[in-house]
């Protein structure tokens, strides 16, 4: 989902949300960080599939919202229930290529990533953005019974990168956590890649959350 925002004289903000599923029967990390062409302030945000931010380094795609809301899940095998081995989530994200207008193959394999990209452009000044994330406390079946959001993390990646590190990896927390700050004129990526902990028995049944990405800048 991508979101670009045009200027003006309040704080802005672009969202971008990832559904987070979970079905239970009973990395080394790296990022790209490239230029953008300055000019009037505007912040873009994607996670997964969205729309081209424009020609290269210039952030000109059109304001608004591509609508797409990615899903990431896990089915538990019924004989590996709460054994403690994490297990790897699938993504429906077809997004592999970069969103900040070069063409590159950022993520090869988009059936286990999910692409995170932030950019925030401004004729001057010194000031940031800053991208962050919020989980719910739990992801909660129809049954009403729950998982912790902290049972998820990630990994990062951007193959050919040898900028390190510039959206981490991490675990959800149930709250806000900050992911990266983001300078004028500057366009971050990596590749989110997701585990489930799967460190304790759950009831049966299918379980949803939904997190969501904030760019934003005073």
């Amino acid at each position: 989902m991508k979101r670009p925002i045009s200027s003006g004289t309040a704080r802005h903000a672009a969202q971008a949300c990832l559904a987070l599923l979970c079905i239970a029967e009973m990395a080394a990390a790296h990022a790209w960080s490239l230029d953008v062409n300055s000019g009037s302030r505007r912040l873009f945000l994607h996670v997964g599939n969205g729309a081209v931010s424009g020609s290269s380094g210039t952030l000109n795609g059109s304001v608004g919202t591509s609508g797409i809301v990615n899903l990431v899940q896990v089915s538990v095998p019924a004989a590996q229930v709460g054994n403690g081995t994490p297990l790897a989530m699938t993504s429906d994200s077809t997004q592999s290529i970069s969103l900040y207008g070069d063409g590159n193959n950022t993520c090869p394999t988009p059936a286990s990533q999910v692409m995170v990209g932030a950019g925030f452009r401004r004729n001057g000044g010194a000031s940031n953005a800053t991208l962050t994330v919020s989980s719910p406390t739990n992801l909660t079946s129809t049954a009403g019974d729950t998982i912790p959001f902290s049972q998820i993390s990630w990994t990062v990646s951007a193959p050919g990168s040898g900028v390190p590190n510039i959206i981490p990896a991490g675990t959800f927390n149930g709250s806000v956590q900050t992911l990266a700050t983001v300078p004028s004129n500057t366009y971050i990526e990596n590749c989110h890649t997701y585990s489930f902990a799967n460190s304790a028995v759950r009831a049966a049944g299918t379980y949803d959350g939904t997190v969501t990405y904030t760019l934003s800048s005073p």
